[in-house]
């Protein structure tokens, strides 16, 4: 197994700081954490990359915030100068894992995404007549930090890289220790205290998220033998013409992730017709069409009307909604949705809405 030294030296590099930085910084410029940053950048790679060269550097602490859409979650946002550190580790080792990677993992990787992942599962919804829908159950919370080192450094063998990615690993441990730890079978009273969890919103813990799971997804494909299979973060499908092997996957779906210390939501990986439609990435997946699901179009409803409110009282500029609208337009064009764009923006005056044909994809029923 070939393993990967002297990396150390590209990671702490000032141009490869340099374009971190720039990476960080993307569509954030007016933030005021940043602006001061740049104001003496020169001087704080600089300082950042002697930290990093001597092996004193250490994160800061992390900033947490709580979003309920789609659903309840805590946000850990770490400073500026740590994101920038994340990007230029990313930069330099999420190349050499990548490749490692199955062509259906589609979260956070180059030339995939959610349309991506959610046309993937249109196209073996088509081919397949049953799907097995799974999520795993509270994923970054219960990420077992030992065994995702234990990942790294499988084809890491360059020591200060090692450290740094311990280093940031042990600053996000414990951020959701209000989640009560998973047991498993021949755990001790100690298994509570195992460090765990990565925070939700580090690039890190995107790239590392995928690094955890790929031992399932190659064992999904490989030793399961299941002929379609696409995983976006921790929600993937399983598609078979035969209903027992779901079955039959399911359960041996729940054992493999015991070993990596989680769990399914059991009661909603079920076995069910392709046909009538598969719940994936906030639309309903059908062989012949998408629909976005309603509980999308409810919460982009009550945040453009607060986006409004905002801005007839002078918080918001206009540019501000129109730059949020669109950027929502451009998501949800992707299934027939024309009527309900229609009628979430009627009540502004913006820029004509594109119709893209029937409202939907190209090729695909109304």
């Amino acid at each position: 197994m070939k393993t990967f030294k002297h990396l150390y030296p590209q990671i702490t590099s000032f141009e490869n700081l340099f374009l971190a930085f720039k990476a960080a910084r993307k569509g954030k410029r007016a933030r005021p954490d940043i602006a001061e940053f740049e104001f003496n950048l020169e001087e704080n790679l600089l300082d950042l990359q002697k930290e990093l060269q001597e092996e004193t550097y250490q994160p800061g602490k992390y900033k947490n915030f709580r979003i309920n859409d789609p659903k309840p979650r805590l946000i850990s946002a770490a400073p500026f100068r740590d994101r920038v550190t994340h990007h230029a580790l990313c930069r330099v080792i999420e190349p050499l894992f990548d490749r490692r990677f199955i062509p259906d993992s589609y979260a956070c990787r180059k030339g995939k995404g959610t349309h991506a992942a959610i046309t993937r599962a249109q196209e073996f919804s088509g081919e397949y007549r049953y799907v097995l829908k799974c999520d795993i159950e509270h994923f970054f919370p219960r990420m077992d930090n030992q065994i995702l080192y234990d990942l790294l450094t499988r084809w890491i063998a360059d020591k200060q890289t090692r450290r740094l990615c311990k280093l940031i690993l042990d600053g996000g441990a414990g951020i959701h220790d209000e989640i009560s730890p998973a047991y498993f079978a021949g755990d001790d009273l100690f298994s509570a205290l195992r460090p765990r969890g990565l925070p939700i919103g580090n690039l890190t813990s995107q790239f590392w998220a995928n690094v955890y799971l790929n031992p399932l997804d190659h064992f999904i494909k490989r030793d399961l033998k299941c002929p379609a299979y696409a995983r976006y973060v921790d929600d993937f499908l399983l598609f078979s013409n035969d209903k027992s092997d779901l079955h039959r996957w399911r359960l041996a779906v729940i054992d493999f992730l015991a070993a990596q210390r989680l769990t399914l939501h059991e009661a909603e990986a079920q076995v069910f017709p392709s046909a009538t439609g598969i719940p994936f990435l906030g639309w309903r997946v059908y062989p012949d069409h998408l629909r976005l699901r309603r509980r999308n179009g409810v919460a982009f409803q009550r945040r453009f009307a607060l986006s409004l409110d905002q801005m007839r009282r002078g918080k918001l500029s206009r540019a501000k909604v129109m730059d949020s609208v669109s950027g929502w337009i451009a998501h949800v064009q992707f299934g027939q949705t024309w009527g309900l764009r229609r009628a979430l923006v009627s009540s502004v005056i913006l820029p004509p809405i594109p119709a893209f044909g029937n409202g939907g994809r190209a090729g695909r029923g109304a």
